[in-house]
């Protein structure tokens, strides 16, 4: 290049040098923006990506282990929440014989060996059978519910083919307590019989298990109506006995035994056997106690005004049928002498002049034409005829004809001594104000005229020997004679007396029944409901009253001054 050409590019590109060195730098500084903006980009995500990782690996910890931390299957509780059902792993002792590789040589020792080792870690297995069948060669359960103690004492024999699995065992912590309310759990980890059937899916669902189902017993008052059931059934040697304690205000049931009774955590032959739950599966005719709903039903539909009136109280022939009382009570009764003393032709009569459109409705009213209503699943058919007749009509008035399950009996003494309302029996606790609203069978009015007729029984009557002081009971015996082949057998009764308390104002009925109970000294030789269904009611309200807010009290009672009036007065 010519020196004037030099020349000529310094004095005129000038401001052209300057530009192109701006433009350089500002390419630079774009590109290292760039730079950073995409590395800024990259760190963001990965920071983003390295937080969820984190986030949901936490969750999926959290989740499986909130997973074990759940019990396998749900807890059942009592009102109170004391434990009834539980279930926690546990070992069980599995013969597998093909564990050695050689199925026709599974053991290291002979069967008999075996199977008398196995019989010093867990006393009371049947030696003979168990070598039979680890001779066998049958995969099968040896033992359950084994103790990690036991566990490696079955390891310490170096037998290959015992086996340890670990399985859900349920536990019921009050043995036989309440069997017939909670049922058990069979070897598939399935509900049976009782509240584990009924909940079975609940109990099992892990969206639910960890929380416990509170059932409506209080654990305290089924200890004691099984303790004088028990004491009842034995004394008189009583073929079966059967008890309910129910809140007349809210259906709920407070105890419910059926006796004898079977050992949820270890279903034996026996156990199975006695499965069948007395309380609301086995219907009986009910007798006497029937007479009651029969006058509450008359008051009702006012056939019964004038307490002061006196019905005939011969027998009444009806057909080719002959009604009459057991003993002779008199010449005429009027109402309130009729429940004192049990007869049976004025029942009779004034179910008679009742009707059987208006008895019948009544006792449909109070659920007794249909299954008991409860959760449990064991719940007995009613033996109930769709058309009566004056015969059965009279009958019926009494507490003869149609049969009925215990609770049948108990839901409606609670209608009718707590101003007239039925309401479902439920085992389930309910919260204050949850309870069902109801049906309407009795007038407020008629109810109480009840609860004064039950008391007077208990007073000066056949209930007597359930008069619990300062509890103020009333209720009304009932002994009735089985039917069989040809007839009625007079050997065979079921006795129940049925209750409530404290009269003036009901809070409970009880209801305890005994099922074909003998003439012994501890029943003075009789087999009637005074003398053997009644003293357990009388021993066991003083016993669960305080348990469930109801004190004794001498200085109350309800009035009978309007009606006592009226007794004996021949």
């Amino acid at each position: 290049m010519s020196l004037a050409a030099v020349k000529t590019a310094f004095s005129g590109g000038g401001v052209n040098l300057t530009t192109l060195r701006q433009h350089s730098l500002n390419v630079a500084r774009l590109r290292v923006l760039w730079v950073a903006i995409i590395f800024g980009c990259v760190a963001t995500a990965a920071v983003a990506r390295i937080s969820y990782l984190g986030v949901s690996d936490n969750v999926t910890r959290t989740a499986s282990l909130e997973d074990a931390l759940l019990p396998p299957r749900g807890e059942l509780t009592d009102r109170n929440d004391v434990p009834l059902a539980r279930a926690f792993p546990a070992y069980a002792l599995w013969y597998n014989p093909k564990a050695m590789g050689d199925p026709k040589d599974p053991l290291v020792r002979s069967a008999r060996e075996v199977a008398t080792d196995l019989e010093a870690i867990f006393p009371g297995l049947d030696v003979e059978a168990t070598a039979e069948k680890l001779a066998s060669g049958k995969p099968g359960y040896l033992q359950r519910r084994v103790l990690p103690e036991q566990a490696n004492k079955v390891m310490a024999l170096g037998e290959l083919s015992l086996e340890l699995p670990r399985e859900t065992d349920r536990h019921y912590p009050q043995g036989s307590m309440g069997a017939h309310v909670l049922g058990y759990v069979d070897a598939e980890g399935r509900g049976q019989v009782g509240m584990e059937q009924v909940l079975d899916d609940r109990l099992m669902d892990p969206a639910m298990r960890g929380t416990p189902v509170a059932l409506s017993i209080d654990l305290r008052a089924q200890g004691a109506l099984e303790d004088e059931l028990r004491r009842g059934m034995l004394a008189t040697n009583a073929k079966g006995a059967a008890g309910i304690v129910l809140d007349v205000d809210t259906g709920e049931v407070m105890a419910l035994a059926s006796l004898p009774e079977f050992d949820p955590n270890k279903i034996t032959a026996d156990g199975a056997n006695h499965m069948f739950n007395r309380v609301t599966n086995q219907v009986y005719e009910l007798g006497s106690t029937f007479k009651p709903l029969t006058v509450a039903a008359a008051i009702d539909a006012g056939v019964v005004r004038d307490f002061g009136r006196r019905y005939d109280a011969s027998d009444v022939k009806v057909g080719g049928a002959t009604i009459k009382d057991g003993h002779f009570i008199g010449n005429h009764l009027n109402v309130a002498e009729t429940l004192i003393h049990s007869s049976n032709t004025v029942s009779a009569r004034i179910a008679d002049e009742l009707g059987e459109p208006k008895l019948r409705q009544s006792l449909v009213d109070l659920g007794l034409s249909e299954r008991p209503e409860i959760e449990l699943p064991a719940r007995g058919h009613p033996i109930w005829h769709e058309k009566w007749g004056r015969l059965r009509t009279m009958n019926v008035g009494f507490g003869h004809g149609i049969a009925v399950t215990p609770l049948h009996l108990a839901s409606a003494y609670a209608a009718m001594v707590n101003g007239g309302t039925w309401r479902p029996a439920t085992m389930y606790r309910l919260a204050p104000g949850t309870a069902p609203k109801g049906r309407r069978v009795f007038k407020a009015s008629t109810s109480s005229r009840m609860r004064q007729l039950l008391r007077m029984i208990a007073v000066y009557g056949t209930g007597k020997n359930a008069d619990a002081e300062g509890f103020r009971v009333g209720g009304k015996t009932g002994s009735a004679e089985k039917p069989g082949r040809g007839g009625y057998r007079e050997t065979t009764l079921v006795s129940t007396f049925a209750a409530a308390f404290p009269m003036d104002k009901p809070r409970y009925v009880v209801v305890a029944m005994l099922d074909e109970p003998k003439g012994t000294t501890a029943s003075s030789f009789q087999r009637t409901a005074a003398w053997n269904a009644a003293p357990i009611v009388g021993k066991l309200v003083p016993r669960i009253g305080p348990i469930l807010g109801v004190r004794p009290d001498t200085s109350r009672d309800i009035d009978l001054s309007d009606l006592q009036p009226l007794i004996g007065a021949n």
